[in-house]
């Protein structure tokens, strides 16, 4: 389900011809995810994983800055043509076990919208706790999160 993927592996899904419907992102998300990943590969790999279903791509997990301390800032998306399926939380479940065999990773962070209902309960499923909040000025007020994947 989650496959481990490159800044030029996300530029090439901007080459492949498919409809906005099954977009697994806009073309500017996929541009910036693409732009993150190249900053982040050459401290940490891998940057950023496709999500798949039967083989077919339908979301992207992301590191979204460069990891400190062992903490690794995440965010995901699914495609709205895939979304309400559950994807999401079995591919962090995924990640989260990835990060338990990764020495490299202490925890996991998260943020969603306070409004972001969905992607609250897929964090808390995955045994994320609150931590936080603060206020982005593109995003509004987000909730922080946080799940360890060692012992402290």
């Amino acid at each position: 389900m989650l496959v481990p993927t490159s800044a030029q592996d996300l530029r090439e899904l901007l080459l492949s011809p498919c409809s906005e419907e099954h977009a697994i992102a806009p073309p500017a998300v996929l541009t910036m995810l693409a732009d993150l990943a190249g900053h982040i590969e050459p401290v940490f790999s891998p940057a950023a994983w496709l999500v798949t279903e039967d083989g077919m791509p339908v979301g992207l997990f992301s590191i979204t800055r460069a990891p400190e301390q062992g903490v690794l800032d995440i965010g995901y998306g699914i495609a709205p043509a895939h979304q309400g399926r559950g994807l999401a939380g079995r591919a962090l479940a995924e990640l989260v076990d990835w990060a338990r065999h990764d020495a490299r990773v202490r925890c996991l962070s998260a943020e969603t919208a306070v409004g972001n209902v969905a992607s609250q309960a897929v964090l808390r499923r995955n045994g994320f706790t609150v931590v936080g909040q603060r206020s982005d000025a593109e995003d509004g007020a987000l909730l922080c999160w946080r799940r360890h994947v060692t012992a402290d």
